[in-house]
């Protein structure tokens, strides 16, 4: 069986609307998993630049997959190996949420194998 990594990454900045409202950061963010094939998530790295508590989502059709705790001027690296395995034509998301106001820049590295 043949494998391909595929990568969303990025520096992105954020204006947070509220911890219970995540928001789309940046539309180089998502990616849908091509048809006749499946994706395995394997990690996220992500850094925050703010004084808050911020959150990152992983999110899959719309739904929450995965959430991404980042703490004020802090870094998370998450393995997410044998997770479990995402669809073919799924839509997957990095989502932000922040409290409201808070401003600021987010590093994003999120890793996985489509095979």
């Amino acid at each position: 069986m043949s494998s391909t990594p595929h990568f969303l990454q990025g520096v992105f900045t954020f204006t947070g609307g509220g911890l219970t409202k995540p928001s789309q950061i940046d539309p180089a963010l998502s990616y849908v998993v091509p048809s006749g094939l499946t994706a395995q998530p394997l990690y996220f790295r992500g850094g925050n630049s703010s004084d808050e508590l911020i959150y990152v989502s992983l999110v899959r059709d719309g739904s929450v997959m995965r959430i991404f705790p980042i703490g004020a001027k802090s870094s998370v690296n998450v393995p997410l190996r044998v997770v479990e395995d995402v669809d073919p034509d799924s839509t997957l998301e990095l989502m932000l949420a922040a409290p409201d106001g808070a401003t600021g820049e987010v590093v994003i590295d999120f890793g996985m194998m489509v095979f």
